[in-house]
């Protein structure tokens, strides 16, 4: 099984560098083309906008076998990205929009189908560890990967970066094969009519998916509300110059990084709820040591809101994995995307409109937002059904209803 974890760490690393640098060439390749920032920024939104489409999209992936899909998206959008080598003045700026909306719905499978491919590879025990050094490996490649798109792309322009963003979806296909599938779900009929609802019904219906991905959505959300804000607080409040937002860029990309390390083990120990609100809880925090008028803390804000992102994430996607019906887990997982990634649609431009009351109180607003949630989630936490308790797949796992480990797996981890 270790052989596994170690090609999902590796698919991770080849697929997010060749998005993130891609991604970003798109934008500068289109603001160079055309001049036009409104155009530019419109490549990100097209990446963006289908994983609103998530339930949808990951529904396929419960009606066909899931590895060669994957694998024949990757190939697809190979083959779409050299599309834009065709590319040869701002005529063909349409094209990059098209290819950047392809890439977004490509990103929806992708990661609904790894998701969802990762319990049929693992035990059920490995799960928050490889998640969390998955995540590790994204955000590493976040870090590396914008300095070599933007390198290469000074150094020999947007079709060479098309071409090395289009090797990297192959060898991820290449690598797909050699993965270990221990067993291949079969939906039933009455799931298969019910479409999407279904993914809906099963994402609510435990408090461990609903809690985590809940705290996940809260925080990723509040993450793009207090975008603006961070920029205010640096150079309004603060008065450093706009260069120090790449420090702090760099010292949220290594607390994500350490926190993908170890937040596999906190998941074993104490279950993604708790590890969730942990990460919304530092989140908030970070929130707040933002506001301090003294300019060490904004990277040491960066750091805490870089760990507690990830865990928050992580916990969820666990909780999804060890709490999903296996043969449902392609419209959970594209589902879960939705609820999570959706609203920061519309947490960016609040927070874009807050920041004019001031960049400490939206930061504050975010914090406190954060810490109500995870107040509330915790209150309200559910007592099992007579009869349920310890039983079903869920008990198999080591889990308990509430996300928690079981007490026997508790003993058992030592």
């Amino acid at each position: 099984m270790r052989r596994n974890a170690w090609l999902f760490v590796a698919i991770s690393l080849l697929s997010c560098f060749g998005s993130t640098a891609m991604s970003l060439v798109a934008g500068i390749w289109i603001l160079d083309l055309t001049g036009s920032t409104g155009l530019a920024a419109l490549a990100g939104l097209c990446v963006y906008a289908p994983v609103l489409a998530g339930p949808w999209l990951g529904g396929l992936l419960d009606r066909a076998p899931r590895r060669p899909l994957v694998i024949a998206t990757n190939l697809a959008l190979a083959t779409v990205l050299l599309s834009l080598l065709a590319v040869r003045g701002p005529g063909q700026t349409w094209l990059i929009l098209a290819v950047s909306c392809a890439y977004g719905v490509s990103y929806v499978l992708i990661d609904a189908g790894e998701t969802a491919l990762l319990p049929a590879a693992l035990p059920p025990t490995e799960l928050a560890n490889v998640n969390g050094w998955r995540s590790s490996a994204q955000e590493g490649m976040k870090l590396v990967a914008p300095l070599a798109g933007a390198g290469l792309y000074a150094w020999h322009g947007g079709h060479a970066v098309v071409v090395l963003s289009a090797a990297m979806p192959v060898l991820v296909a290449a690598l797909y094969p050699a993965v270990r599938l221990t067993r291949t779900p079969t939906e039933p009929p009455a799931a298969r009519a019910r479409g999407f609802r279904a993914g809906i019904a099963a994402l609510s219906a435990q408090r461990a998916t609903r809690v985590s991905v809940a705290l996940a959505a809260v925080s990723i959300a509040m993450s793009g509300f207090t975008t603006a804000a961070g920029y205010a607080v640096v150079t309004i409040d603060l008065g450093l110059p706009t260069t120090f937002l790449g420090v702090l860029l760099s010292a949220q990309g290594v607390g994500s990084v350490l926190g993908g390390l170890v937040v596999g083990r906190l998941i074993a120990r104490w279950g993604p709820v708790t590890v969730g609100g942990a990460g919304t809880t530092l989140f908030a925090a970070s929130c707040l040591v933002r506001c301090l008028p003294w300019w060490p803390g904004t990277p040491a804000a960066s750091v805490l809101a870089g760990v507690g992102l990830p865990w928050a994430l992580v916990a969820a996607v666990t909780a999804v994995q060890t709490h999903t019906p296996a043969a449902m887990l392609g419209r959970v997982s594209g589902t879960a995307n939705t609820a999570m990634f959706g609203p920061v649609a519309l947490a960016i431009p609040l927070g874009s409109a807050a920041v004019h009351l001031g960049g400490r109180p939206t930061l504050v607003a975010a914090a406190a937002l954060c810490l109500v949630c995870v107040l509330a989630l915790a209150r309200r936490r559910a007592v099992p059904p007579a009869g349920r308790a310890g039983a079903g797949p869920d008990a198999a796992r080591g889990w308990d209803a509430d996300g928690a480990r079981s007490p026997a797996r508790l003993r058992s981890h030592g």
